[in-house]
């Protein structure tokens, strides 16, 4: 009897191929790892060490082929075919990620100029404020003034006759 398949309730996936679970920059980071690498000088060194050697065989060893180099130009071909993608794959990617980095860095500038605005115009009402607030010298000047005035008082009064005493 066949088993019959109820399309209401969760069942396995019958198939032939397996699930496969890619999260969403794994194609990307795989493009940015593959351009990184092709930038760098171990990949032209090992592409140029596999293309003498490619051309030492065919030179010493030969085939039996008339046009001996198709293959490599094939191969090369298929690899810059692949290689221009994924490069501006990355590159889109960098530039995206530039342009977030760019516009943190606008709104930390903003910020930065706002904070400085307001500590400039903190500074300009502290430096109002301590105009009408006494300063040492005016304090001196005014004790002095006082003293003066006290001492001269005191004169005055010493030169007074003082009532109830007669001579």
């Amino acid at each position: 009897m066949a088993k019959q398949e109820r399309l209401d309730t969760p069942g396995r996936r019958s198939g032939w191929f397996p699930r496969m679970r890619v999260g969403d920059d794994a194609f990307g980071d795989f493009a940015e790892g593959a351009a990184r690498y092709m930038g760098t000088g171990k990949f032209i060194i090992w592409m140029s060490v596999f293309i003498i050697g490619w051309i030492l065989w065919n030179v010493l060893v030969g085939f039996p082929d008339e046009f001996p180099f198709i293959f490599l130009t094939l191969l090369l071909s298929l690899q810059a075919s692949y290689a221009a993608p994924l490069i501006l794959l990355a590159q889109n990617r960098q530039e995206s990620r530039d342009r977030v980095s760019l516009e943190h860095d606008r709104e930390v500038a903003e910020q930065s100029r706002a904070d400085m605005d307001f500590l400039a115009r903190e500074i300009a009402s502290l430096r109002l404020r301590m105009n009408d607030v006494a300063t040492r010298d005016f304090i001196r000047s005014e004790l002095k003034d006082l003293l003066a005035d006290l001492d001269q008082r005191e004169s005055q009064e010493a030169e007074k006759p003082k009532p109830g005493a007669e001579d």
